[in-house]
């Protein structure tokens, strides 16, 4: 008989089984980047309903307390990002995987061994 590629030799193995958790993770970043915006708006709210000097004037105050706005924001934001990621984890289910390991057949114009 011709060769045929080794299709027929091929054993196929009992895939492996296995335990694994199935849960819905909160994007801890995407909790950052909107903690920073909303301490952004915070700041730009807040700053001009205190009196400005005006050696100094409102855009540059704005600027210096931003700063500290965004950074306690993605502070805030990281943290109800954690806060939800450990919620999530006590709703996961555990669920049986199985898990099969398969050769990929040869590209045309591949080499075979």
């Amino acid at each position: 008989m011709g060769h045929n590629g080794g299709v027929s030799d091929q054993t196929n193995p009992a895939p492996e089984r296995a335990a694994v958790q199935l849960r819905r993770a909160p994007k801890i970043p995407a909790f950052m980047v909107v903690g920073g915006l909303l301490g952004f708006l915070v700041v730009l709210i807040i700053t001009p309903l205190f009196p400005v000097d005006p050696l100094v004037g409102l855009p540059a105050l704005i600027g210096y307390f931003s700063l500290y706005g965004i950074t306690i924001g993605v502070v805030v934001g990281a943290l109800v990002g954690i806060v939800l990621d450990r919620r999530s984890q006590k709703s996961a289910r555990t669920l049986e995987a199985e898990r099969e390991v398969v050769d990929p057949l040869p590209l045309e114009g591949e080499l075979e061994n």
